[in-house]
């Protein structure tokens, strides 16, 4: 049943009532003659106790009633013989009617809430319905399940809870319902759960309600639910049980499910810590107590429970497990210094690229859209009198390249899916993602593969291009056709800014734009953000050998706010850049997958390159035939599923980050 109910009496005497016409004349005949003073002459709790034979051969003492707590209870207006139909004499040994079953609560509060339903009273009378569906979560529960050492009963019923004969729920916020709250414990833990109960007194919990009639602070009912109380050891139970917890420790719960272990759990998985693991279940103490497990003395041996080299795929808990905060946040620097300033660097970070760049691309688009409309072509270059034929294409990457860029892009949207699910693992999505996959193991495994590649991709790039322009004797590192940034890409990003708002003419970029520059850098970055923090955070026992634990707090927010910051950029703004202006429509552009493009959109994209090396006569030299049909078309078809893939992505990401949770 529910812990509280309105107008106990008034539904009390309904009961009663229907009991009466549910079941009829014939019953009422057979019992009219008896009374709850003829009953409480041998039931009395001051009365000598009353033994009946069991299934197994032994006796059981049947429970006592207390009048006094009966007159106040829920069923205080009923007859006894209301409840225990069965009963027809006041003999010692009763004469039991044989077509009557005994006395059950379930059947009685079934049978009256089908009444109910008949009636179309269910709105009246909702909190009967709310006493079926306990009964149904009871139903499926593990108490409901036969007793071992007498199968004929079920391991604990409604009476053995609730006792039927005194039970009632003070209203809520009077000292009655203080009092009442106190006594859980005591009622799962003196008739079942002993040892339970000792720890639990002990612990803080217990201290807290025990002894200083705390209400809020846990009970049974609290961590185990009420009717629907489920085996420990499930699945089912240790992921509510973690929500449990979260419920009154809610900062705990959100900062614990931004570390690994709150990820798995989150995406419905066990086998990594939880509440109970690191704090214990029934005896909990505060971190400051010297017999708590997570207190400074006692965490290493705590960690080492599943940090060991006796696990397998586990390694012994070091050093640095001891300063590692499984609740650190980003928001109290007394507490968590180095997160605070980690989290608002990134998030500076975060705006500033996004604020900046968004508002690049919302302008670019502005003013491409305004010229295409005003059927405005932006003449940069004059091409009359040249001997040049059109149909030729310019060759502007090389096969390595695009191999290079086609891996990387692989790679990063394997490592978007991936760790994003792990980021937002309490997204809807996120455990469908895992359970596909194969779990957060394999999940974590095709992570850590895709980031190989991708770093090996990348220093095969960085090791060509160096070894090239070392040996080279005409490359100037901040001339024209290099990447490393110079005053005039600033220049150019400026001019474009002016551009954008008509106060000056389109810069001419040179062979790569100060944003193509950007996009190329920005992977530097983020290998050695991203790829170095991974690496702690993938091996944990070396860090924590030579680090504090705070850098894994610090490495897993640095590794998931630069992942999203690279995923949403290169959705968004490279996506944007290269495949979405008004100039670039309809999507994809396949230079990247052919390597060339026509000579019409070289001109508009790299005007100053295009004069350059139409001025030293090097043009004609990188000019090739025009791609295939079919290698265009297979770049298109390969370029529309990539970006479709990308937006997808971004789309899962967004509804990650805005609090789509399952």
């Amino acid at each position: 049943m529910k812990t509280h109910y309105p107008a106990w009496r008034t539904l009390a005497a309904i009961a009663g009532v229907s009991a009466v016409f549910l079941f009829g004349a014939p019953a009422m005949a057979a019992t009219a003659s008896l009374d709850n003073e003829g009953c409480l002459a041998c039931h009395d709790v001051k009365k000598a106790k009353i033994e009946v034979p069991r299934a197994d051969g032994d006796k059981r003492e049947l429970g006592k009633v207390d009048p006094a707590k009966l007159s106040k209870s829920i069923h205080g207006e009923m007859k006894c013989v209301e409840c225990h139909r069965d009963i027809t004499d006041n003999q010692a040994k009763h004469v039991k009617a044989k077509d009557v079953a005994p006395a059950n609560c379930i059947r009685c509060h079934e049978d009256l809430w089908a009444k109910v339903q008949q009636e179309k009273l269910t709105q009246e009378k909702e909190r009967l319905g709310d006493v079926v569906k306990n009964i149904e979560a009871y139903k499926l529960s593990f108490h409901a399940r036969p007793d071992k050492d007498d199968p004929s009963h079920a391991k604990a019923t409604c009476e053995d809870c609730h006792s039927s004969h005194a039970f009632n729920v003070p209203p809520k916020g009077t000292i009655k319902r203080t009092e009442w709250h106190k006594e859980i414990p005591k009622t799962c833990g003196e008739k079942c759960h002993e040892d339970q109960l000792e720890d639990y007194t002990s612990s803080v919990h217990g201290k807290e309600v025990l002894e200083k009639g705390n209400i809020k602070a846990a009970v049974c009912t609290d961590c185990h639910t009420t009717h629907s109380v489920s085996n420990t050891s499930s699945d089912k139970f240790k992921i509510a049980n973690v929500n449990a917890c979260g419920s009154c420790h809610k900062e705990e719960l959100k900062a614990y499910a931004d570390t690994y272990h709150g990820q798995v759990n989150r995406l419905g998985y066990t086998y990594t810590a939880r509440c109970p693991d690191c704090h214990g279940s029934h005896e909990i103490k505060r971190v400051d107590d010297p017999k708590s497990k997570v207190h400074p003395d006692n965490r290493l041996k705590t960690c080492s429970k599943c940090h060991s080299d006796d696990k397998p795929g586990m390694h012994q808990a070091t050093a640095g497990f001891l300063s590692f905060a499984p609740h650190a946040n980003g928001h109290d620097f007394e507490k968590f210094p180095q997160m605070w300033i980690a989290s608002k660097s990134m998030y500076g970070l975060l705006i500033f690229v996004f604020a900046f760049f968004w508002a690049h691309s919302g302008l670019w688009y502005y003013r491409e859209l305004k010229d295409r409309k005003a059927g405005k072509t932006v003449k940069i270059i004059n091409t009359s009198g040249l001997k040049l034929d059109e149909k030729k294409h310019f060759r502007r990457f090389a096969l390595g390249w695009r191999i290079g860029h086609l891996l990387l892009l692989l790679f990063v949207m394997t490592l978007v899916l991936t760790g994003m699910a792990a980021l937002y693992s309490q997204s809807v999505w996120a455990p469908t993602v895992a359970g596909i996959l194969g779990g957060p193991k394999v999940v974590g495994l095709i992570h850590r593969i895709a980031a190989a590649g991708f770093v090996i991709v990348f220093v095969i790039h960085f090791v060509y291009v160096m070894q090239k322009l070392l040996r080279s004797k005409t490359f100037r590192w901040f001339g024209p056709d290099s990447l490393i940034p110079n005053w005039k890409d600033f220049a150019d990003c400026w001019g474009m800014f002016k551009w954008f708002v008509d106060k000056g003419p389109r810069p001419k970029f040179d062979r790569w734009a100060y944003y193509e520059k950007f996009d190329y850098w920005a992977v530097f970055w983020g290998v050695n953000i991203i790829g170095w923090s991974g690496l702690m955070l993938a091996f944990p026992h070396i860090t924590a050998q030579y680090l504090p634990g705070w850098v894994f707090n610090v490495g897993t927010l640095v590794h998931g706010e630069e992942a999203f910051l690279a995923a949403v950029f290169l959705f968004t703004v490279h996506f944007f850049n290269n495949h979405f202006r008004p100039d670039k429509l309809p999507p994809p552009d396949v230079v990247m997958f052919t390597g060339t493009q026509s000579l019409e959109e070289f001109r508009h994209d790299h005007p100053a390159q295009y004069e350059r090396l139409l001025a030293s006569g090097e043009l004609e030299k990188l000019l090739v035939d025009a791609p295939s049909r079919a290698m265009t078309l297979g770049s298109k078809i390969l370029g529309i599923t990539l970006l479709t893939i990308g937006l997808t992505l971004l789309v899962l990401v967004g509804y990650g980050f805005f609090g789509g949770a399952g």
